[in-house]
């Protein structure tokens, strides 16, 4: 089974080669490592996906991390596959050569935006009157049938479901983390979840907010 495992440590040399090696010591075979944020303190926070056999619990890798001077691990959870940044690249071809098709350019953008940005789901929704959902990534809730009045996502940024009312009960259980970014130009909002966390950061928010003004070029 594979986990992703978000981890801080010291950006210096030999750090992530040393927790690697602690890993291995667990028979943690690495699939992708990606780099989140680099922070004015020295520090990273990366991304891991590592795979274990049936036989290991998840627990060890928290206990390998933790053996490395100066690693902290912020999270854990399973994640089948191998964070695909390169799979942007193709879904962008996709969008463009479908433009025309908005809901087929549509799915194509949320089936791959979850594994490039290291989510559980994501979903388009149309911020018109009536307020619709144009595409919705597999894993993602289904629609509860609500139509909020305004879904007030004018730039990329976070969410919060405790002070946004907008936002259906069902996208916030498990203490999902939610971001979003507007489709600039086409009056289409982009939503991405990660069950049980964690947050995303500002450098997340940031390549989502790039993300939403290519799509939306591509679409107008």
């Amino acid at each position: 089974m594979s986990f992703l495992i978000r981890v801080l440590l010291p950006d210096r040399p030999g750090s992530l080669g040393q927790l690697a090696e602690a890993f291995g010591l667990v028979e943690g075979n690495i699939r992708s490592v990606d780099v989140v944020e680099a922070f004015p303190d020295g520090t990273v926070m990366d991304d891991i996906v590592i795979a274990l056999p049936k036989t290991v619990m998840a627990d060890v890798l928290i206990t390998a991390a933790r053996s490395v001077e100066g690693v902290e691990v912020d999270s854990i959870r399973p994640f089948s596959g191998t964070v695909d940044r390169r799979g942007q690249i193709r879904m962008l071809a996709d969008v463009a050569a479908s433009a025309r098709d908005i809901p087929h350019a549509m799915d194509k953008l949320v089936s791959v935006i979850p594994k490039s940005m290291t989510a559980t789901w994501a979903v388009v929704l149309n911020d018109a009157e009536p307020i619709t959902r144009v595409a919705a990534s597999q894993a993602a809730p289904e629609d509860d049938g609500s139509i909020p009045i305004s879904i007030h996502v004018t730039e990329a940024r976070v969410l919060h479901p405790d002070q946004e009312d907008w936002i259906p009960a069902s996208w916030a259980l498990l203490d999902s983390a939610l971001a979003a970014t507007p489709l600039d130009g086409t009056g289409m909002v982009l939503i991405v979840a990660r069950t049980g966390g964690p947050d995303f950061l500002a450098n997340e928010v940031r390549h989502l907010a790039n993300l939403g003004k290519i799509v939306g070029t591509l679409l107008t």
